[in-house]
């Protein structure tokens, strides 16, 4: 049994893979997946039933596993009023800035090569992506054995 709480196979794989400045993916239950992503990237499916496995909850779990860089979301058109995803985001990445990117130029920077993982959730809820980019681990974060 691991020590850490994430546990899923193919995302601890391909996390493990991944480096400073690789890409992750979190998609909401509308993304268009198998179009709109790296052809190196790995593709987890944790859409069993709608809503069951939102966005939230995989980044609630992925920022206690690696450190975050910078993050972009999906936003609508001009005019229209920002999703409340976004606010949740932003709060629980801060300080970490949250850039923004309409609908085609996020699908453009998600099909980037540097994107290695693709987690689609269940989230029922628009413009609920999200695109993390790793980090560097803090210096003394590591326990010499």
């Amino acid at each position: 049994m691991l020590l850490t709480e994430l546990l899923h196979p193919g995302i601890l794989r391909s996390l493990a893979g991944s480096g400073h400045g690789a890409r992750v993916l979190l998609a909401d239950g509308h993304y268009p997946a198998s179009t709109a992503t790296g052809e190196r990237a790995d593709i987890v499916h944790l859409n069993l039933s709608p809503g069951v496995l939102d966005v939230t909850t995989v980044l609630d779990v992925l920022l206690r596993t690696l450190p975050v860089e910078s993050a972009q979301v999906m936003v609508p058109p001009e005019g229209e009023p920002e999703p409340p995803a976004i606010a949740e985001y932003r709060s629980m990445l801060a300080p970490v800035e949250v850039g923004t990117l309409g609908r085609f130029e996020f699908y453009d920077a998600a099909r980037s090569p540097d994107l290695a993982l693709a987690v689609v959730t269940a989230d029922t809820r628009t413009y609920a992506n999200l695109l993390l980019t790793i980090g560097v681990r803090a210096e003394g974060t590591l326990t010499p054995r």
